[in-house]
Parts: C-alpha cells; structure tokens; sequence
C-alpha cells in the first residue's frame, strides 16, 4: 500500500486545483494548494512536501520558473515534479522537463494515471534515499579509513624517515599516488662511515603497497646502526618480505653503498630503472638492474653481490623509481626512457640534472599513474649523524665501567660467511664513555678486520687500486680467494679496563698471514692514496695508541676515557 505523502498542488484554476486536490486526498495524501508560482515557493520553504503538482501556465510565476527554484531549494534531497499541462507540442513538453519536472501528465485528469505517477514518484524518492544513505555511509567508512591511514602513515614516517634523509648532500622528491606511498626511500650511515641508501617500490601502490615498508624499513636501521654489511642487511631485508608478503607483492629495489673513504661504491640494483653515477670528469656510469626484486627468491637462491665501482668526492648518484619514465600527459603518453635520455644527454652540468628532470617531468604537464620517487646523492665526507642503538639512552640508566675480555677466532668457513664487527659494537655500548666515540672506535675496529683478512690472509695489495681497472680486479681477486680459502685465520681480543674513575679499551687482531713491515707501510702512504687503501694512516689518527707485533700480524689499539668523558 503506498504510504501518505505531503503533495502540494499547485494550479491558477480553482475549479481545477479543488478537483485535484479532491482526487489526491481521496487516495490516501496530504494535500497543500496554491494558485501560482509565487505562492508555491513559499508553501515549499515552509512545509517541505515530498511532492509538486505544478501548472505549467500559471500568472505571477509560471510553473516552469517556480519548478526551477524548488529544484534549487531542495538541494541533495529528490522532490519530484510532475507537470499537469494541457500542452500537447513536443517543444512544449521538453521544456517542462528541462525546467526540472520529472514527468507530466495531460488534462483532463485520470485518477488511475495520476496514482500510478504518484507510486513511480515515491519510488523514486525511497531509491535516492537509499543511494544517500549508502553514500554517506561510504563518505563515514572512508573518513574513518583516511583517519585510520593517517595515522598509521605517522608512524610509518618516523620509522621510514629515521635516518639522515635530512642531510645536506641528499635530495628527493616523492610524489604518491595514494596516501600511502608504495615507493620507499632510507638513508643512514653506518657506525664505519659508510652511508647506506635504499631506494624501494612495493608492487602497486597506497596501502597494499605499503604493507612491507615498516620491516623493511626496520631491518635496514636497524642492522646499519649495528654494524652489519650492506650484503648482510640486503639478504635479511630479502629473507623477510619473503617470509611476510604474499605472492602478488614484492620490492624492486636498489642499495647503494657509499664509503667515501675508500672510494668505493657498491650498487645493488633489482627491478629497479637505471640509476646513474656522475663522475667529475662528465663521465655518466649506469647502475643497472642485475637482480630479481626483494621478497622473490628464497634465501638459498638469493644473489647479494654488489657491483663495485670507484668513487670519487663530488660524484653524484642518481636513482629513480618507475614512476617518472610512466608518468603520462593528458593524451595518455608516458614520459618514456627516449625523454629522460635527452635530457642525460644534453646536461652540461650534473649539479643541474636532478633539477632539469624536475623541470621536466613538471612541463610533461602529465599525471602520475604510479608512485613517483627521484634520488640524488652528493658524494662527500662531510659527517652525518649516526643513529646508533644504545639499548637505553644516555642517562636512562647508571653505568660503570666494567672489566671484561673477549675473544673471537674466525676460520675459512666463518671468514667466507660471518661478520664479528655488528656483535662488538653493542658491547662498547655498554659504557657510557663509548657510546660517544662508538662510530670512530667502529671504524677503527672495520679497519684492523680489512687489514687483517684481505691482506694478510687473502695477500691482497692495495696497490693494485692505483686505477679503476685495477680497482675492479681487486675486488673479483677478493672474491676468488675467499671462494677458494682452506686454510688461515683472524683472531680478535677485546679487553675492557677500569682505571680509577676512567678506563681503556684494546683491541688486539692477528691474522695468519705472512706478516708485513708496519713502519714502511705507513712511511710509504702518500697522503691521498687514491684508490688504493689508507687504512693504517687512519687507523693512526683514530685512535689513542696504535702498536703493532715486529712480524706485522698483529696489530693493537687502544681508546681510553676519563670520568669526565
């Protein structure tokens, strides 16, 4: 049965407008009548009815203005208006529609059309009233969803952003195409001095996309700030999303290793675009994709081996996610490799690329159909903060000095797969006066290791760093040897002591090598050695006390503090 409706009647003839109102009231509705258009406003403001009757011709205010202004006044809410006219020119009759009727119906009136209209009318209503509220459940579930995703998007952001993203010598620009961003980006410098960049891009984007960033993103703090190899960290960071994703989802991915020290550079580029190192000398390396993308391959299968170049201060390194080569302008066209190879290719300054590619992408006037992320790196030795993990900070706790010794012994199976170094830093961290210097005593401590395994076990010559060539052959012979060691061994002793109110801490290290003459050595090390390795001058400058057996195969340093320290 159709419920009761408010009807509001609106008719110039009395005669008319009495025998409508007549046959509305007799089915069931509350009727309101006016005689114009005028008056039918304000009926309208005042009682709302769910319905409108409306003469077309009418004085004062014809139908046709009159159905206008209820439309308007009406707003989101469906008041449906049928005409009654006795029109009969087609012209005539599709004007009343587009003056905002929903139907019409011809005088004389029959009561059995006219219910039928009024029925199709108030369904009408209950079918907009259902999609309103459908759609304002929607806008309530998608307010509750944004507030829910921003909130998860302030953490993500002081995980994802803990490092040294701030630094002076990195800029990026991100642009995601959701809230969350599939693309990832973190930086940090490890304890020895080297500085870790990873740039990711998840499978698709916003939050599906986003799901492995937070592991991702705390495995790679966290095992920088202790010390773990960039291979170390890339294989853990593998083995994870591998573990914790589902198939469909995975991470194109490139880690950059960055020792400016040593003039090394190790890339590690899986699914990811080219990226590219500027050299000085205008000379423009890629740093292509050699790998499958994180979280594809099981930890057996997994390949962790860097591509190893030179690197010198003032070289720039450039990384970039798929998003800008897809990023497509109005008629659909991506920006494509062939654009951002001309703009490679007549760059004249590479302190201006990472700015005409801006520029570019800017210009294409384009919008993005995937998440967006442009890198670049300044190479330099300017000194970042290291976050490292002390467990508590300072001051959360007393802490004495302690006396304790440590020794560990490493053998062909353990040099081949182990790394002792991230197990010793959280052991300095334990006295406060450490915790200042744990960055320098690390990087002395990488030192003695390198020293100890590549030259005295493995009989590398740094010399043979004197170019790039020789650069890169140092690398494979490290390889090789490794690959093929039988026999040979580093032993490291750690000694903490109290003294009074301070302390000391020594390190000594003995590898199974041949020994070499330690005083010639640092007597033949130019200042700027190049490519070959400045380990022992630094190893000198660093450390408190620097000593070494007559037969070169140990080396042993010394940091002491004071109370005050």
């Amino acid at each position: 049965m159709l419920p009761s409706l408010s009807i509001l009647i609106v008719e110039d003839g009395a005669a008319d407008r009495m025998l409508l109102a007549t046959i509305v009231a007799r089915q069931g509705h509350r009727v309101l009548t006016a005689a114009n258009g005028l008056e039918a406003l304000a009926l309208f403001e005042q009682e709302r009815p769910q319905l409108v009757l409306m003469d077309a011709l009418m004085p004062v205010m014809d139908g046709f203005e009159a159905a206008r202004l209820i439309k308007q006044r009406a707003g989101d809410e469906l008041v449906p208006i049928i005409f009654l006219t006795s029109l009969s020119e087609p012209r005539e009759l599709v004007r009343c529609l587009d003056a905002g009727g929903d139907d019409f119906i011809a005088k004389p009136y029959d009561p059995v059309i006219l219910q039928a209209k009024i029925q199709a009318m108030h369904r009408l209503r209950q079918l907009q009233a259902t999609v309103l509220g459908q759609r304002d459940l929607i806008a309530d579930h998608n307010r509750q969803l944004l507030d829910e995703q921003r909130a998860a998007k302030a953490i993500f952001d002081k995980v994802a952003h803990a490092g040294c993203l701030d630094a002076g010598n990195i800029r990026y620009r991100q642009s995601p195409h959701a809230l969350f961003n599939g693309d990832v980006l973190l930086a940090a410098q490890a304890p020895a001095g080297q500085l870790f960049v990873l740039l990711g891009d998840f499978t698709g984007h916003g939050l599906p996309a986003a799901i492995g960033a937070m592991p991702l993103a705390e495995t790679f703090y966290g095992m920088t700030a202790k010390g773990y190899a960039s291979h170390h960290i890339l294989r853990e960071i593998n083995a994870k999303l591998k573990l914790i994703l589902p198939t469909e989802i995975f991470c194109c991915a490139t880690f950059l290793d960055i020792h400016v020290r040593e003039g090394v550079l190790r890339v590690w580029n899986g699914g990811l675009p080219d990226g590219y190192q500027l050299r000085l000398g205008g000379e423009r390396v890629a740093l292509t994709s050699k790998h499958l993308p994180l979280g594809v391959l099981e930890a057996k299968r997994f390949d962790d081996r860097f591509q190893i170049l030179p690197l010198a201060q003032g070289d720039r390194l450039l990384l970039m996610s798929d998003g800008v080569l897809e990023r497509r302008d109005q008629a659909g066209e991506p920006f494509g490799e062939t654009r951002l190879q001309a703009i490679l290719q007549s760059n004249a300054d590479p302190a201006r690329l990472f700015d005409e590619i801006e520029q570019a992408l800017r210009a294409f006037h384009g919008s993005a159909a995937d998440d967006l992320s442009l890198v670049e790196v300044k190479v330099t030795e300017e000194a970042l903060p290291a976050r490292l993990p002390g467990g508590f900070p300072l001051g959360a706790r007393p802490l004495r000095p302690m006396d304790w010794s440590a020794r560990f012994e490493l053998r062909p199976d353990s040099l081949r797969s182990a790394d002792p170094l991230p197990l010793m830093l959280p052991l300095f961290l334990q006295v406060p006066a450490l915790r200042q210097r744990a960055g320098l005593i690390y990087t002395v401590l990488t030192e003695l290791y390198s020293n100890a395994l590549e030259h005295g076990v493995l009989g590398l010559d740094s010399r043979l760093k004197s170019d790039a060539d020789g650069f890169a052959g140092y690398y494979r012979a490290r390889e090789q040897r490794l690959a093929a060691l039988a026999e040979g061994c580093v032993l490291i002793d750690v000694q903490i002591r109290s003294e009074g109110d301070g302390g000391s801490l020594r390190i000594d290290i003995q590898d199974s090598g041949a020994g070499f003459d330690v005083e010639q050595a640092l007597a033949a090390q130019p200042r700027d050695a190049g490519l070959a390795g400045r380990g022992l001058r630094l190893i000198e400058q660093l450390a408190d006390r620097f000593c070494w057996q007559p037969d070169g195969r140990g080396l042993s340093v010394e940091f002491h503090w004071t109370a005050d320290a």
